[in-house]
């Protein structure tokens, strides 16, 4: 098994990148079912990313820490643990993958939602429609014959 060494940062946007030095990764066990092999081979990977000591821009790292993620724990480390893949490689790209989706969501701009008011023909229509399910309900009550 050939092992390769990554030399390029993480790509981010066109101007931010992560130096490989701020990502911390470690193979461990895959839980789950597998057999043999999950209790032999440390095909899982544990990533971690320290927001405050990285050398991202302000704004990232102020997104990121304000985010009610499960995956950034309250001192601002990234915990991603990917187990999917059998292979360690496979696993490593996914991890690498997620965080650079999770930096990447710290910067997109939502866009603003603009509150509708509903029409006056819809309201007639609701209260219309409700006036006549009170009428078959009332249909259904107990016949009174005097």
């Amino acid at each position: 098994m050939s092992t390769t060494i990554i030399t390029d940062p993480l790509f981010i946007s066109r101007s931010v990148q992560i130096p490989w030095r701020e990502i911390e990764m470690h193979a461990i066990r895959a839980q789950g079912a597998g057999g043999q092999n999950v209790n032999k081979v440390s095909s899982a990977i544990h990533l971690r990313f320290d927001i405050r000591a990285s050398s991202l821009p302000q704004l990232y790292k102020d997104t990121l820490l304000q985010q009610s993620d499960q995956r950034i724990t309250s001192d601002g480390v990234v915990i991603i643990k990917a187990q999917q893949y059998r292979t360690q490689e496979q696993n490593r790209e996914d991890a690498l993958r997620r965080l650079q989706q999770l930096l990447r969501s710290a910067t997109a701009v939502r866009k603003k939602r603009i509150a509708t008011k509903p029409t006056r023909a819809s309201q007639q229509r609701r209260v219309d429609k409700k006036v006549k399910q009170g009428q078959t309900k009332r249909m259904r009550g107990k016949v009174n014959y005097d």
